[in-house]
């Protein structure tokens, strides 16, 4: 990121009427409710991006009722550099608003070298949020994640940790990201045992991957636990981004890393232009349809966006004016979907 602390941009005083254009719902049995779209840090926060847009972003994603950010100790590149610049932020937007923000990190993937600075254990997590916070300039985070199951921590350990880091107030909830059914079962238990309960669970969903409908998502709903849906947009597959084939300008064409040009064969680009069209009838875009099709079932608590331009936050913003579907839209898009 071009880092520029003296970027042009005017004092920012946040929209006053920012709560009438969102809708909320309530975090599983907790008494968090959390914004039906929330804003992910993944991409374009880190050294790779420009500060002055980043902080466009945020503050157009908060005028419009987005009042979740999401990060983890590893966004960038490199490594950390999206917290540092979202603490950068924070400083000069939004310090008089921390009451009014849900703050998310996690920690899980890579993040320095040596034995002790990936998974699970009670010694990574616990530098990785001490670390987070620094980087972030934050006294505690609303939500904090283990960002993927360990197979070699014992599971009582990390939610042994997770449950310290709310007692030690740098944490005030808690939660996992993309365990399975049956080890977030397990988790559940292992932290309702503590007194800490399970927030949320923030898995990869979107109607190219469903992967949570296998008992997941039956778990979370009867154990009063939200869910926080990522990647729903299938790093821009579900956008009318590809529907004339492969730009350039592309994710896939330029990086690689998260989506390739293998991945977008002419059987899914096919899929794609279906729902497309689709998403025409109903008065959307695909991309408004995508996020519609996720919010559809109540124990979706939120889904998160990523976006590299503020207009990008305004066209998600839409879709949740319309989330109902008939029978036959959705057995129209099972028919799209079977052909994938």
């Amino acid at each position: 990121m071009k880092i520029n602390d003296s970027s042009p941009l005017k004092t920012y005083v946040a929209s006053e009427d920012r709560y009438d254009k969102m809708k909320y719902r309530r975090c599983g049995n907790s008494g968090l409710r959390l914004p039906e779209l929330s804003l992910g840090l993944w991409h374009n926060f880190g050294n790779n991006a420009d500060f002055t847009k980043g902080r466009e972003i945020l503050r157009t994603a908060f005028d419009l009722g987005i009042c979740h950010f999401d990060l983890a100790n590893n966004y960038g590149p490199p490594y950390g550099s999206a917290e540092e610049n979202f603490g950068r932020m924070f400083k000069k937007d939004f310090l008089p608003y921390r009451d009014e923000l849900v703050i998310s990190s996690k920690a899980g993937w890579d993040m320095w070298p040596g034995p002790y600075g990936n998974w699970g254990s009670k010694k990574y997590l616990v530098a990785s949020l001490d670390q987070s916070l620094k980087r972030m300039a934050l006294d505690y985070v609303d939500i904090f994640y283990h960002h993927r199951p360990d197979p070699e921590t014992p599971l009582e350990e990390t939610m042994q940790t997770l449950d310290l880091m709310v007692r030690q107030g740098k944490a005030l909830y808690v939660g996992i990201s993309q365990y399975s059914a049956e080890d977030t079962q397990r988790a559940i238990d292992i932290l309702n045992d503590l007194g800490t309960p399970m927030l949320i669970h923030q898995p990869r969903y979107s109607m190219f991957d469903r992967w949570v409908e296998n008992g997941l998502m039956d778990i979370l709903g009867s154990n009063g636990v939200g869910s926080i849906a990522f990647s729903p947009l299938e790093q821009g597959l579900l956008t009318d981004k590809y529907l004339k084939g492969i730009p350039k300008d592309s994710r896939a064409a330029k990086d690689g890393r998260y989506l390739t040009v293998e991945q977008i064969s002419e059987d899914k680009l096919s899929v794609i232009r279906k729902l497309n069209d689709l998403a025409i009838s109903r008065g959307q875009t695909l991309a408004q349809m995508a996020i519609s099709w996720l919010l559809k079932d109540e124990r979706i608590t939120s889904v998160l966006i990523g976006v590299s331009r503020p207009a990008q936050i305004q066209d998600n913003v839409a879709a949740i004016e319309n989330t109902t579907f008939t029978k036959e839209e959705l057995d129209k898009i099972e028919s799209i979907l079977a052909d994938k």
